[in-house]
C-alpha cells in the first residue's frame, strides 16, 4: 500500500485512520454556520474538512424536462436538478475564508471540484488534496485534469463498475499521479446496511495497489468503524450541526457529538487491533494468577499418596501446571500440606 501525504499527514497502511467530515450543502445557505461546522469537527477530531465547488452552471444546465427531473426514489425526488443544485451549491467567494479559517484552527480544508474552473479556483486557493465524488468518476477528462495538478486525489465509487474504477485509476496514472485513495462507497441515501459490502475495500486495495477506506451514507456510526477493523484508512462521513434543522443532507449527517463518538470510537478500534503478537502484557501476566494450577483440595499426611480427592486442578494459579496431574497422581508426598496449599515438585516423592 502507497504513503500518501496530505498537509503533513501519512496515510499508510500502518498510520491513523483519516477522518474526513463532509460539510456538502448542511451550511443552509449561512456562512455562520459552515464556520461553526468547521469548529465542531475540529472539536470532534476530524483530519479534514470537505466542500464541493460548483454552481449549478457548471454542474448541469437550467433544465426542467424529464431527464433533470428526480424519480429514483431518494429523499430529493420531485426536484429539479438545476433548482437543488442552486440551494446546495457553497458560493464560492466563502471558500478562500473557510480555508482561512480552518488552517487557522488546525484542520485541513480541501474540495471537491465539478468542472476544470472550479480545480482551476482550488488552485489558486492552494489546496492539500482533491476529491472526486462518485457521480463525477466517469468523467475521466475532469479526473485527468484534477490528477495533473499533483495533490492526492480521493475517488468515491458509489456508482462504479470494476471497469469505471480502472479507467479513472489510470487516468490518474497517465498523468503521473499514483496517490489515489478509493473509498468504497453507496450512492444511496441512507445507505441500506445491505448494500454495502465493505469486504470490497480490501479487494480494491488488493486490485489497484493503493489506499482504501469508506465514503459512508449509512445511518449512524457503526458501519464506519467496521470499516476501520475490515483495514480502512480513510473515512468519509457527511456533518450537520441539527438534522432537525433540515437541508439538503441533513437526514443521513451526523451531529457533532455523533461525529466524536465516531472518531473516538475509530480511536479505540485501532487500539484493539493492534499487533499480531502472543506476549502477554503486564496486566494479562497478573491475571494469570487466576489462571488453573493444581492445589491439595483435602488435608495430605507425609507418605500418603495424591488421589483425585486430595489434588485438583482450581483457580488460582500458584501451584503446578494442570498438565502434570496424571503425572502426580499415584506418587506420595514429601510432607504433610493443609488443604489449599499449591502443590509444588519438592512436595512429590
Amino acid at each position: 500500500m502507497k504513503e500518501i501525504k496530505i498537509n503533513g499527514t501519512i496515510i499508510s497502511e500502518n498510520s491513523p485512520c483519516y477522518v474526513i467530515a463532509e460539510m456538502s450543502g448542511n451550511h443552509n445557505g449561512s456562512f455562520d454556520r459552515a464556520v461553526e461546522l468547521i469548529k465542531v469537527c475540529k472539536e470532534a477530531g476530524a483530519d479534514a474538512i470537505k466542500l464541493q465547488t460548483y454552481t449549478a452552471d457548471t454542474i448541469t444546465i437550467d433544465c426542467d424536462n424529464k431527464y433533470f427531473q428526480i424519480n429514483q426514489g431518494t429523499l430529493w425526488d420531485g426536484r429539479v436538478l438545476y433548482d437543488l443544485y442552486k440551494e446546495a451549491y457553497t458560493p464560492w467567494d466563502w471558500q478562500p475564508k473557510l480555508k482561512k479559517i480552518a488552517d487557522d484552527l488546525g484542520i485541513t480544508l480541501f474540495s471537491s471540484p465539478f468542472d476544470k474552473t472550479a480545480v482551476d479556483f482550488l488552485e489558486d486557493m492552494n489546496v492539500e488534496a482533491y476529491k472526486v465524488a462518485s457521480f463525477e468518476i466517469t468523467d475521466i477528462p475532469l479526473i485527468e485534469y484534477i490528477a495533473s495538478k499533483g495533490k492526492p486525489v480521493i475517488m468515491s465509487t458509489g456508482i462504479s463498475t470494476l471497469k469505471d474504477i480502472e479507467l479513472a485509476v489510470n487516468a490518474c496514472k497517465k498523468v503521473g499521479n499514483e496517490d489515489v485513495i478509493l473509498l468504497k462507497c453507496t450512492s444511496a441515501y441512507p445507505a441500506p446496511y445491505e448494500e454495502i459490502n465493505l469486504n470490497t475495500m480490501k479487494n480494491m486495495s488488493e486490485t489497484f495497489n493503493v489506499v482504501t477506506g469508506l465514503s459512508d451514507h449509512s445511518l449512524g456510526i457503526e458501519i464506519p468503524v467496521a470499516a476501520v477493523a475490515l483495514g480502512a484508512k480513510v473515512i468519509e462521513k457527511h456533518v450537520t450541526l441539527k438534522r432537525s434543522d433540515g437541508g439538503v443532507d441533513s437526514d443521513f449527517s451526523l451531529e457533532p457529538q455523533e461525529l466524536k463518538a465516531m472518531i473516538q470510537a475509530i480511536r479505540n478500534t485501532e487500539k484493539a487491533l493492534g499487533k499480531v503478537t502472543y506476549e502477554l502484557s503486564a496486566k494479562s501476566m497478573k491475571s494469570r494468577e487466576f489462571s488453573r494450577s493444581l492445589f491439595i483440595v483435602n488435608d495430605v499426611m507425609s507418605g500418603e499418596a495424591f488421589t483425585e480427592k486430595n489434588v485438583r486442578s482450581i483457580r488460582p494459579g500458584y501451584g503446578l501446571h494442570p498438565k502434570y496431574l496424571s503425572e502426580v497422581l499415584g506418587k506420595t508426598a514429601t510432607m504433610d500440606m493443609k488443604k489449599g496449599t499449591p502443590l509444588k515438585w519438592e512436595f512429590i516423592k
